[in-house]
């Protein structure tokens, strides 16, 4: 039941990801030290080197198909070896989820960023309660966990959009020259458009494979997206004639 290597691992999805991470890899070694160590470039960086992870181990867990089998056995599914929700629960779901708040966090004014302290807080809490207690266990899908992500992606895009049009400084720039305004936008478009994937991915796979599919490549090209601005943003140094600085680098 394992995919060959080439149908695991050659996707034009992978491939893409694959090459930003090198791309974004390169322009991050060549910042200042002092830049390296600001939240503002390392983590669009780590958000990036984390979803070229994960997504390469879950082609993997498609070529091996044993090894998924073996996980989810150890998880108590083995009604559904087949799947291997039990990565993108942890890794895209949860993890991700996490990462993209602290990043909403750097562009926030100070008055707004304890309100992302208190969603990380009680969205890793909820999150752990959830799955100890079975009731969204970790290998099927999880719609109270994304939605309540979702939604706080969102208030917190909300939070930056509020800023947007009070802050002075944005007040007084255009916002299309500003890379944070882009990674919001394409942030909200993701959470936004792939409310009905993440919700019911289980069963459309189920009932219509290829409404499923469909609906996935919808969330990997804003993916993709999403991608290319964090690569933006640490190449930024070099782009100065192209992108105006961002008022506010807070720390996350």
């Amino acid at each position: 039941m394992s995919s060959p290597f080439w149908t695991a691992f050659g996707d034009w999805y992978l491939f893409n990801i694959d090459a930003l991470l090198l791309i974004g890899t390169y322009y991050f070694l060549k910042l200042k030290k002092e830049e390296k160590a600001n939240s503002y470039y390392w983590l669009p960086f780590l958000i990036i080197a984390f979803t070229v992870f994960y997504e390469n181990l879950g082609a993997y867990t498609n070529y091996n198909f044993e090894f998924k089998k073996s996980v989810n056995a150890l998880l108590g599914n083995t009604e559904f070896p087949k799947y291997n929700l039990w990565l993108y629960n942890i890794a895209n779901k949860q993890l991700s989820t996490v990462l993209y708040l602290f990043l909403i966090k750097t562009w926030l004014e100070p008055s707004q960023k304890k309100y992302i302290n208190w969603m990380v807080i009680v969205f890793v809490i909820v999150s752990i309660f959830l799955q100890i207690a079975g009731i969204e266990p970790l290998y099927l899908n999880q719609p109270i966990i994304f939605s309540m992500g979702a939604n706080m992606i969102l208030v917190g895009s909300g939070l930056y959009f509020i800023g947007l049009i009070t802050n002075q400084y944005y007040l007084n720039t255009n916002p299309l020259k500003l890379l944070s305004f882009w990674q919001m936008t394409f942030l909200l478009f993701t959470y936004s458009l792939t409310y009905i994937n993440s919700m019911t991915v289980i069963y459309l796979y189920e009932i219509n494979p290829q409404l499923g599919i469909s609906i996935v490549q919808i969330d990997r090209v804003l993916g993709i997206l999403n991608k290319v601005t964090l690569v933006l943003i640490i190449t930024s140094p070099l782009l100065k004639k192209v992108f105006v600085k961002e008022p506010i680098f807070g720390v996350a």
